[in-house]
C-alpha cells in the first residue's frame, strides 16, 4: 500500500480502526476472529492500527497487543489515554500528568510492547492544562515508552499551546463528507503547523457506504440510537450523500465506500483515515479505496454537489458533544 506521513510518522495511507471489534457496533465479533482480521489487515499492507484504554475498556488494547506482537517490528500502533477509570466524579475525563503515566505503564503491557508509537489525548480534559498534559507525553517520549504525541477533538488554541511544549504528530477528529466542520479552522491549523490528520468514522459510522437507510434497525445496544444524525428522518434527508456518492461509484467502477475514503485522501496528501470493520470483504474494499483516482473534474462535482446538501442532526448526544473541545 502507498505511505503517507504524519508530521514525521511514516505510516500506510489508510489505517485500521479497531473499536468496533469491542464496542460500540454491536453485536460484538468473535475475538479470534478479530485477531485473524487485524492480522490480515498487516498482509495486505496496512501498518497504522488504531485503539484507546477506553475501547472496551481494556479489552481493545489486549485484542490489538496480541494480534499485532508476532509483527511488532513491521506497524504503527496508536492508542488513547484521557478518561476517568476510577470514577472520581471529574466529568468522565482525566488527564491529569500522574494519571497519564500510570496508564501508559498499564497500556504498553496490555500492547505488548515496550513503546507505544502514538499516544493521543483522547478528549481534552478541561480540568487539566494543555501545557501539563504536553509535558508528560514530553517526559514519557524522553524515556522511550512513546514515539509520538497526538490529540482527538481537540480545538485550534488547544493544540497551538500543546504543540509549544511538544510537538504534536496528529490530531485525529471526525471528518467525511457529510462532517466537514474541520476545514474551517482546525485543517489549516495543522498545515501551518505540520501536523498530520487522521479522520475517524470516514465513512460516516457505516452510513456513507450506502447500506444503511432510515428503514435500518440497529441492535438495542449500539450507539448509534443515541446519535441524532441516525434518526430516522435524519438518515431519510442524509440519503442526499449517499446518492452523490453511487453516482461517482457507477461511472468510476468502485463501491460507494470506495468513493468516500478516495475523496477523504484526495484532500490532503497528510490526511490517514482509519475506517474500521470487522470483515474481511470490507477490509479488501476499504484498502482498495487508496487506489481510486479522483480526478479534479470528480472532486468538483462531488463538492458542487455536496455544497446543495445540509446534513440533519448532531453528530453526537449532548453528553458526548460536551467533550469536544472548541
Amino acid at each position: 500500500m502507498q505511505k503517507r506521513t504524519l508530521g514525521t510518522l511514516e505510516v500506510s495511507a489508510l489505517g485500521l480502526g479497531c473499536m468496533g471489534m469491542s464496542q460500540s457496533y454491536l453485536p460484538i465479533p468473535d475475538r479470534d476472529e478479530m485477531i485473524v482480521l487485524t492480522r490480515a489487515a498487516v498482509e495486505r499492507g496496512v501498518t497504522f492500527f488504531d485503539t484507546a484504554q477506553v475501547y472496551g475498556p481494556f479489552a481493545n488494547e489486549e485484542l490489538v497487543g496480541e494480534a499485532l506482537e508476532p509483527v511488532r517490528d513491521q506497524v504503527v500502533i496508536a492508542t488513547k489515554f484521557g478518561f476517568d477509570f476510577a470514577g472520581q466524579d471529574r466529568g468522565g475525563l482525566d488527564s491529569r500528568p500522574e494519571t497519564i503515566k500510570s496508564s501508559v505503564d498499564e497500556s504498553l503491557k496490555r500492547l505488548r510492547t515496550d513503546t507505544i508509537d502514538l499516544l493521543y489525548q483522547h478528549r481534552v480534559d478541561p480540568q487539566v492544562p494543555i501545557e501539563d498534559v504536553a509535558g508528560a507525553v514530553k517526559e514519557l517520549i524522553e524515556m522511550g515508552k512513546v514515539r509520538h504525541f497526538g490529540l482527538s477533538e481537540a480545538g485550534v488554541q488547544t493544540i497551538r499551546r500543546a504543540h509549544a511544549v511538544q510537538p504534536v504528530t496528529a490530531l485525529q477528529s471526525e471528518y467525511s463528507l457529510w462532517w466537514r466542520e474541520p476545514e474551517e479552522a482546525i485543517l489549516p491549523t495543522l498545515e501551518e503547523l505540520g501536523i498530520g490528520f487522521v479522520p475517524f468514522s470516514p465513512l460516516g459510522k457505516g452510513f456513507l457506504t450506502g447500506k444503511i437507510d432510515e428503514n435500518t434497525t440497529f441492535d438495542s445496544t449500539d450507539f448509534r440510537n443515541t446519535v441524532p444524525r441516525f434518526d430516522a428522518e435524519a438518515r431519510a434527508a442524509n440519503r442526499a450523500f449517499v446518492e452523490l456518492l453511487e453516482s461517482v461509484a457507477e461511472r468510476k467502477g468502485a463501491t460507494t465506500a470506495q468513493i468516500a475514503l478516495a475523496w477523504v485522501l484526495a484532500q490532503k496528501p497528510w490526511m490517514v483515515p482509519i475506517p474500521g470493520t470487522t470483515k474481511l470483504h470490507r477490509l479488501e474494499e476499504n484498502i482498495a479505496a487508496a487506489d481510486v483516482e479522483l480526478t479534479a473534474d470528480d472532486l468538483q462535482e462531488i463538492e458542487t454537489a455536496s455544497a446543495q446538501i445540509t446534513a440533519q442532526g448532531a453528530r453526537y448526544s449532548e453528553a458526548n458533544q460536551r467533550m469536544i473541545d472548541r
